[in-house]
């Protein structure tokens, strides 16, 4: 039988590795096909407790590892939000597996070490809510065996449990959808004056578990940023266009309201970077006191020294030079070859570290699911394609501006795949230090985690591409009709060339960057109120990502924050809300590993809906059946859950 302290093992390593190959795989899929990504994190962390429960010989911190290498690969798939873009401006005609793999191998453990100074100040010190990295410990913590499981006998008996039934609720509801017999939303546009706008209702159990964990005060900031969006902006843009009202209002959000969103994210990411440069440099001066005193014997809590961080860095931004200079080869920018590549390289670490502090802020306020580093994908392509017009195409002449285009989105896949990591990393150090782990031993499985995604996601990619192709490629010629519409990516090569052709309209994100003000001078009169305070970087989230993603969580926060407010006042309080993150935590669950199990379906059998059984003159009569089962499963879920910390708390 293992040893209790038992961590950082090659089976934990071997198991993370192959489990990631799965999830990486499968979002890589989805993400193409629908523009979100499952996080991996809790899935991975059921199966690894599983696998290992099976062999009777896994420990809490065992497990931990395997869920940390699986979210690492599974959360670095988000790179094709970015890279197809080289195939849809022509630049590219398939994945080549070397370059593919070092882009996202090397900015993933730049990812990693750039975000590992950010711990104490982002996870140890912070109030941050970290719902995926508490749910994550929590399902770790019920699915404990002997002396690390709970001395409570009704967690221990019952914990297990609720997560288990969350778990079940969820992917039944997701089998259910994924007939048609119950749609996943539920859609309605109309005219406001002379204008547009829309509600599209979302049924998400995962999203809405999502909500419960990330509290009111995110939940009523994104209801302000979805109200901002659908309820001013949509409406104000679209006045006096005429056509179909459904196209008009989709159109004007997906092409005007998201840049208004990005800006908004923008100004409101730099504030908070603002805000974090007194907190990360204590943390910097903390990591080495730390390294130090783990040498002398006086304190395990410490991450990888600050001499490998620096060793490491070093390595891969040379590394990421020499992929740039190969990269431009003899194109038409060879005659600014060094200092593209010299600028190159100062943009990755200059960018990469704005970013892995901005998108670990936002996996702590709203989780790794939900976090819109695509917003951050947009800021990097703004800022690079705007770099290369000012100080290289007035050099090269307009020649020049296809593969300016290609240069600027190569670089920025690059600095999204340090996004991604940095997304995913703080969100697992969270768990791990719920859960007692060494953070430096998770910070080297999380390396792991990168490089086995790395090695998934170039054949993976190049296959879809022969398969489906991408939209607006120009030497298209796919197997399939209809490529994978890729929107994420659509939108960021749409960004790049506008950028560098002067088509892009600077007024939108402006505004957003105005609406980002206005929300940190609001937030912080909240603050000084003692109120509610509303995050003006989940604002701006409610104003990028689709009502329907943001509307569950909307929902979710409100019903969480009822059910806490009941429990408060229960004998047994501090459990029964305890248990409510079980049932949020299995949520999240059930629905995920439906989703990617239904994802792995989809490419097994070439369907885009292998499990449907009715046909679209159902579509009426799905939406109602949808929503009354979200209604009723999630009102159920809480009565049942409320009533299982009733009883008397034993030793």
């Amino acid at each position: 039988m293992a040893r209790p302290e038992s961590e950082l093992t090659l089976r934990g390593l071997v198991l993370g590795a192959l489990i990631a190959a799965v999830f990486t795989a499968a979002n890589v899929y989805l993400g193409l096909r629908v523009g979100l990504t499952i996080a991996s994190s809790i899935p991975a962390a059921v199966i690894s407790m599983g696998v290992l429960r099976a062999l009777r010989t896994g420990t809490i911190k065992e497990n931990n590892i395997v869920q940390t290498v699986a979210s690492a690969g599974g959360t670095l798939s988000a790179i094709i939000f970015v890279l197809p873009g080289l195939i849809m401006v022509g630049w590219w005609r398939g994945f080549p597996f070397v370059t593919t793999f070092l882009i996202c191998a090397l900015g993933g453990i730049l990812g990693v070490l750039f975000s590992i100074p950010l711990r104490r100040a982002l996870v140890v010190n912070s109030p941050l809510p970290y719902p995926e990295g508490v749910a994550a410990a929590e399902v770790l913590k019920v699915g404990a065996t002997g002396d690390e499981a709970s001395p409570n006998a009704i967690e221990r008996k019952r914990g297990p449990l609720i997560v288990l039934a969350g778990a079940l609720v969820a992917a039944g509801a997701q089998i259910v959808t994924a007939t048609g017999l119950a749609a996943a939303n539920l859609v309605q546009f109309f005219r406001v004056g002379s204008g547009a706008s829309g509600v599209t209702l979302g049924f998400s159990l995962a999203l809405f578990g999502a909500g419960h964990l990330v509290g009111i005060s995110v939940g009523m900031a994104m209801l302000a940023g979805l109200v901002i969006a659908w309820g001013v902006a949509t409406p104000i843009l679209s006045a006096g266009l005429p056509g179909d009202v459904a196209e008009i209002a989709q159109t004007v959000w997906r092409t005007k309201v998201r840049f208004i969103g990005a800006g908004t994210i923008g100004a409101a990411a730099i504030w908070s970077l603002l805000k974090l440069v007194r907190p990360v440099a204590t943390g910097i001066a903390a990591t080495a006191r730390a390294g130090s005193a783990a040498r002398t014997g006086e304190s395990n809590d410490r991450d990888l020294s600050l001499g490998l961080i620096a060793a490491l860095s070093v390595g891969c931004l040379l590394m990421i030079g020499w992929l740039l200079a190969d990269f431009i080869g003899d194109s038409p920018l060879a005659a600014v070859k060094w200092p593209l590549v010299f600028g190159g390289v100062f943009f990755t670490l200059l960018i990469g570290a704005f970013v892995a502090t901005v998108a670990g802020y936002m996996a702590g306020l709203i989780g790794a699911s939900n976090s819109p580093v695509s917003g951050i994908g947009i800021l990097a392509t703004v800022a690079a394609a705007l770099l290369l017009a000012v100080f290289v195409q007035p050099k090269l002449g307009p020649d020049a501006t296809s593969a300016l285009v290609a240069f600027a989105l190569f670089g920025v896949s690059i600095v999204f795949s340090i996004a991604t990591i940095s997304n995913d990393n703080l969100q697992d150090l969270k768990t791990g230090q719920l859960v007692g782990a060494s953070p430096w031993r998770q910070q080297a499985a999380l390396i792991v985690g990168v490089i086995a995604g790395s090695l998934v996601i170039p054949p993976i990619l190049d296959l879809l591409n022969q398969a489906y192709g991408f939209p607006g490629d120009p030497n298209r010629s796919a197997i399939a009709a209809d490529p994978l519409p890729a929107p994420q990516a659509a939108l960021i090569s749409t960004l790049a060339r506008g950028v560098l052709n002067a088509e892009l309209d600077w007024n939108l994100i402006g505004i957003g960057a105005l609406v980002g003000v206005g929300a940190i001078l609001v937030d912080e009169f909240l603050g000084w109120a003692k109120l509610l305070r509303l995050s003006p970087l989940a604002i701006g989230i409610g104003i990028y990502l689709p009502m329907d993603a943001t509307q569950p969580v909307i929902v979710g926060a409100v019903a969480g924050w009822l059910y806490n407010r009941a429990m408060a006042r229960t004998p047994n309080a501090e459990m029964a809300i305890r248990f409510g993150v079980l049932l949020a935590s299995g949520l999240i669950v059930g629905e995920s590993l439906l989703g990617v199990l239904n994802a792995g379906l989809i490419v097994a059998t070439n369907d885009a809906a292998p499990l449907g059984l009715v046909g679209p003159e159902f579509a009426g009569a799905a939406r109602w059946i949808g929503i009354l089962m979200f209604a009723v499963l999630a009102a159920a879920s809480y009565s049942w859950v409320a009533r299982q910390s009733r009883g008397t708390v034993a030793g």
